[in-house]
C-alpha cells in the first residue's frame, strides 16, 4: 500500500539541510558545499549548459564531499592539491546513486578530482568524465583558495592566476575560460561572501518540488541514514535498525500506515545531527572527555534545527529529534515533559535505547536481550521512557527483535560491499 502524496519537499532544501549541518563538523567548512553549489552552477550557466545540468551541478556541489567522512579527511580535501581524492569521490557516489533524483549529481560528484591532464582527464578507468565533474572540480578548487580571514576582492587576482595557471593541467580550458570571466565580476565575490548566498542560490534555480511516495520516501531516508551512519563501523547499522524497531511498534499501537512510513523515515532521520560530530569521537575507544560527551549530546538539537527548516517535515522532526527527552523532564537538550512528548516521540526513544544498547561500541559489547529487556525496564520505572510503549516491546519482543536484526543484517551487507568497492579505488 503507498501512502498519500501529502509530501510537497523543495530538494534544493532537502540538499540544504544536509549540507549544512555536515559543514558544521569543523569552523573551516561553514558554508563550504555551498560556495562550491554557487561557484559550479554560474560556471554551468555562463557555458550556457542545459537547466537540468546546471541544476545537478548545483546539487553535486552541495553533496561533493559528504564521501569524506572523517573530520581528518574533510580537512584534507581543503587543501588545494589533495593527495588520493577518489576515495571519498567514489564514496560519494556510492551513497548517492541509489536515489533517483541526485543519480545524475552523484555521477558528477565520483569524478570531481579529475585532473584534465591536457585532455586525458576526459576519460577515467576507461569511462567518460562529465564536463559538470570538471566544472565541479574547479569549483571547488576556488572555494579552498578563499581567505575568510581576508576581504574577498582582495584576494581575486591571487585566486585567479592560480586557478590559470593550471588550466589544461589540473582544469579544463574552457572551464577556466568560462570561470573568468565570471571572475571579473565584483558581484561573483560579493554573493560568493555573502552570508545570505542560500537565499540568493534559491532566487536564482527554478527550484523544483517533489512529491515522494512510499518508495521515494524510504529512498531518501535510507540516503540520508548512509551518510549519517556509514562513517563509523560502529554505527554503520544503526539509524536502520532503529527505523525497523519504531515502525514495528508504531503498527502494534495502532498508527496509520501512512504514520508507520513516516515512523520509519523518521528513525532514518533521528541521528542526522551527528553529522556535526567528529567521526573521531564517535570511534574513539576509551573514555570520552565532558567536552566530546558535550558535543555527542547536541546532536538532536542539531536535527531539530536542520529539519524544522521544512514545514512538510513537522511532525517527523517532533517524533525524530526528541529520542533524548525523557518523561520526567530529565531528558535534553530541550527538557521536554511528558506533555510536551507525542506518541512518536516515546515510540522512537524506545527504538533508539532498544537498538543502542544491543549493538557493539568501541567502549563495549552490545547487552544480551535480557540485559537489555532490565535497562528498559528500568528507564521505564523511573519515567524516562513510557511505560507502555516498553511494554509492547516487552509483549512482543521477538517479532520486533528479529525485524531489526533483518534490518541492520541488510544495512551491514550494504555496508560490507561499499567497502569492498572502495578498495579497488586508489
Amino acid at each position: 500500500m503507498l501512502v498519500k502524496k501529502d509530501f510537497h519537499i523543495p530538494l534544493f532544501d532537502l540538499i540544504t539541510c544536509l549540507s549544512d549541518v555536515i559543514d558544521m563538523v569543523n569552523s573551516d567548512l561553514v558554508n563550504h558545499h555551498t560556495t562550491v553549489g554557487y561557484i559550479a552552477y554560474l560556471i554551468g550557466t555562463q557555458l550556457d549548459l542545459p537547466r537540468r545540468e546546471r541544476y545537478e551541478l548545483l546539487l553535486a556541489g552541495k553533496l561533493h564531499d559528504i564521501g569524506a567522512l572523517s573530520c581528518r579527511e574533510r580537512i584534507e580535501t581543503l587543501k588545494f592539491e589533495v593527495s588520493n581524492p577518489y576515495r571519498h569521490a567514489e564514496m560519494g557516489w556510492l551513497l548517492l546513486r541509489g536515489f533517483r533524483p541526485l543519480a545524475g549529481a552523484a555521477e558528477l560528484i565520483r569524478f570531481h578530482h579529475i585532473n584534465w591532464d591536457n585532455g586525458a582527464g576526459s576519460a577515467f578507468n576507461g569511462g567518460p568524465v562529465p564536463i559538470g565533474s570538471h566544472i565541479l572540480h574547479l569549483a571547488d578548487r576556488v572555494a579552498v583558495l578563499v581567505n575568510k580571514q581576508s576581504h574577498i576582492l582582495s584576494q581575486t587576482k591571487q585566486i585567479c592566476r592560480a586557478i590559470e595557471a593550471q588550466s589544461g593541467v589540473m582544469f579544463m580550458p574552457d572551464v577556466v575560460e568560462a570561470y573568468m570571466q565570471l571572475a571579473d565580476k565584483e558581484y561573483f565575490w560579493l554573493d560568493l561572501d555573502s552570508p545570505a548566498v542560500t537565499s540568493l542560490l534559491r532566487r536564482r534555480v527554478n527550484l523544483e518540488t517533489i512529491e515522494l511516495d512510499l518508495n521515494g520516501i524510504l529512498s531518501l531516508g535510507k540516503v540520508f541514514s548512509r551518510i549519517i551512519d556509514f562513517r563509523s563501523r560502529f554505527t554503520a547499522t544503526h539509524s536502520s535498525g532503529v527505523a525497523a524497531s519504531a515502525a514495528a511498534l508504531a503498527r502494534l499501537v495502532g498508527f496509520s500506515e501512512d504514520e508507520c512510513v513516516k515512523m520509519q523515515l523518521a528513525g532514518y532521520l533521528h541521528d542526522l545531527g551527528k553529522l556535526a560530530v567528529p567521526a573521531e569521537i564517535l570511534e574513539k575507544p576509551g573514555a570520552l572527555t565532558q567536552q566530546e560527551r558535550d558535543i555527542i549530546r547536541s546532536h538532536p538539537y542539531y536535527t531539530y534545527r536542520t529539519l524544522e527548516r521544512i514545514s512538510d517535515m513537522g511532525i517527523i522532526n517532533a517524533w525524530c529529534s526528541f529520542h533524548h527527552e525523557c518523561l520526567n523532564g530529565n531528558g535534553y537538550p530541550f527538557h521536554l515533559g511528558s506533555a510536551d512528548l507525542p506518541l512518536g516521540s516515546r515510540i522512537m526513544a524506545v527504538a533508539d535505547v532498544f537498538t543502542a544498547i544491543t549493538e557493539n561500541r568501541p567502549y563495549r559489547e552490545g547487552m544480551s536481550l535480557d540485559g537489555a529487556m532490565a535497562v528498559l525496564d528500568g528507564m521505564a520505572k523511573s519515567a524516562a521512557l513510557d511505560s507502555s510503549v516498553v511494554a509492547t516491546l516487552f509483549s512482543n519482543f521477538a517479532e520486533i527483535n528479529a525485524i531489526r536484526l533483518a534490518a541492520q543484517t541488510a544495512t551491514s551487507r550494504e555496508y560490507g560491499q561499499i567497502l569492498q568497492q572502495l578498495e579497488s579505488v586508489s
